[in-house]
């Protein structure tokens, strides 16, 4: 396993929806082996945001701005962002949501660093919805719920203990034989 990967030696995925959301993301420690912590290096080009606004209820992530300048939303505040600023989203709710948006004309380059705390549920506001992500690898693992439909649903609706009830007869029949 490789120690040192310098960043123009990773792959990078390009991120694109729309016109407005484009982004290039370098991963870096998962290619050196990292399992607990994340990180990228992401570069926004000019009008554009990288990822639509979201927060994390079980992951915390940390940012370094390396280049260019932007707008960071912040839960329902904007903050100017430039090289040299460091930024911290914890885990919670739509308060601590966030999203850089490349309001400059060069290259907004951001390093990411995040905790991989799963199963993970993530908030997007601006759309309302909600996802759950189980594992990080595989799309299958990862639900997508439109807010207004949550909790459209008890915990016990459909639960009629059928199945208990013949897991239960047959324990007692199989008892009754002995």
């Amino acid at each position: 396993m490789a120690l040192i990967l310098n960043v123009r030696d990773g792959e990078t995925l390009r991120v694109e929806h729309g016109s407005l959301f484009e982004a290039r993301v370098t991963p870096l420690a998962e290619k050196l082996g990292a399992r607990l912590i994340g990180t990228n290096v992401t570069a926004i080009p000019a009008g554009k945001a990288a990822y639509p606004i979201h927060h994390h209820f079980a992951n915390e992530e940390h940012f370094y701005v390396l280049a260019g300048i932007g707008i960071l939303r912040y839960g329902a505040t904007t903050h100017s962002v430039r090289p040299g600023d460091y930024i911290f989203a914890p885990p919670g709710g739509p308060d601590v949501a966030h999203q850089f948006i490349n309001t400059g004309t060069e290259e907004l380059t951001v390093l990411a660093i995040s905790t991989k705390i799963l199963p993970e549920v993530v908030g997007y506001p601006d759309a309302g919805k909600t996802g759950v992500r189980t594992s990080l690898n595989d799309e299958r693992g990862r639900f997508l719920i439109e807010d207004r439909n949550r909790n459209t649903t008890g915990y016990w609706d459909g639960e009629d203990g059928a199945a208990v009830g013949a897991v239960v007869s047959s324990a007692r029949a199989e008892a009754a034989k002995r």
